[in-house]
């Protein structure tokens, strides 16, 4: 009969493709996040919100164009919540009767509009929520890294750290080459790609040491795809299920968690692919072998003083 290693996929025998599919990734998020950069939303750069209350739902289209065309600047409408709730989103300065004259506006459009609130956020509150979130991105990672390493080995940190860069940054990437807005909901969703990577990861990395540890062979990329095909029914079904479950988000969800659905999309999609290729190829780059993984029998010192 066949063996198992024999029907196996060849991960590790394509890591190569694998790699230069991920460099150009990594290499286009860069670029997009050096000479474009995020089009970070209210939360982060300040500026006015204005929430009203539509008796018939609006379009949203007509809604920014008739406050752009009032030369209303950076002008952003959402839903919130029911549809005839409005969120609108307006980056300058704030002016007390700002509120009052959106509603006017709306109002000698021919709509029937109540304003609900008008607040300020400022620049300053902005700067702090970028500081303390992108700590908080560097914190996560840090204590991921020190989580893999006490529960297998330094090399595996080391890969499952590159494994989440690599995914974090490749989604902060697609938000800048597109221009997506960047706020606080798409943090949240950064937050969460890193659990789902670092979890498919962990996941491969455990059924890799137990091979590892039963294999009576030594060729690490033979070794790596059989763990990688014993896991991955379980990978493409959990991604496929968490996929269905964020594209009726995307679709359904409204305008209040369209960015944060389209990172998750993103991560998820990215993570499954880097924790098949990335997370255990670069297992193989950093050299790990069965002697990373089984301790060194120490020698009896009653031993060592026969003569």
């Amino acid at each position: 009969m066949k063996s198992l290693i024999n029907r196996q996929l060849d991960f590790m025998g394509k890591r190569g493709i694998a790699f230069a599919i991920s460099g150009l990734m990594l290499l286009v998020s860069i670029a997009a996040l050096m000479f474009q950069g995020l089009n970070l939303g209210l939360d982060f750069t300040g500026g006015t919100l204005v929430e009203v209350r539509y008796a018939v739902a609006p379009s949203l289209e007509a809604v920014r164009q008739l406050l752009e065309n009032a030369e209303f600047r950076d002008v952003s409408v959402q839903t919130f919540g029911a549809s005839t709730e409005v969120l609108i989103r307006l980056q300058q300065a704030f002016d007390p009767d700002v509120g009052e004259q959106v509603v006017s506006l709306l109002r000698d459009a021919g709509n029937e509009v109540e304003l609900i609130r008008a607040e300020f956020v400022g620049a300053q509150v902005g700067d702090q929520l970028r500081d303390q979130s992108g700590m908080g991105l560097l914190v996560a990672l840090g204590i991921v890294m020190l989580y893999v390493a006490a529960r297998f080995q330094y090399k595996f940190a080391i890969g499952a750290l590159l494994a989440l860069l690599h995914d974090v940054i490749i989604v902060v990437g697609i938000f800048s080459l597109f221009q997506f807005e960047f706020d606080l909901t798409v943090l949240a969703a950064l937050l969460a790609v890193i659990g789902y990577s670092l979890n498919d990861t962990i996941v491969v990395y455990d059924r890799i040491r137990e091979t590892i540890r039963k294999s009576r062979i030594d060729d690490m990329p033979t070794i790596f795809n059989e763990a990688i095909n014993l896991t991955l029914s379980r990978t493409l079904a959990t991604s496929g299920t968490t996929l269905l479950v964020l594209f009726a988000l995307f679709f359904l969800g409204g305008d209040m968690i369209h960015f944060f659905s389209i990172a998750l999309i993103a991560g998820v999609v990215v993570g499954t692919f880097s924790s098949i290729y990335v997370a255990a190829a670069l297992l193989l780059a950093v050299k790990l072998d069965r002697e990373d993984l089984i301790p060194a029998k120490k020698e009896d010192p009653e031993e060592e003083e026969l003569p």
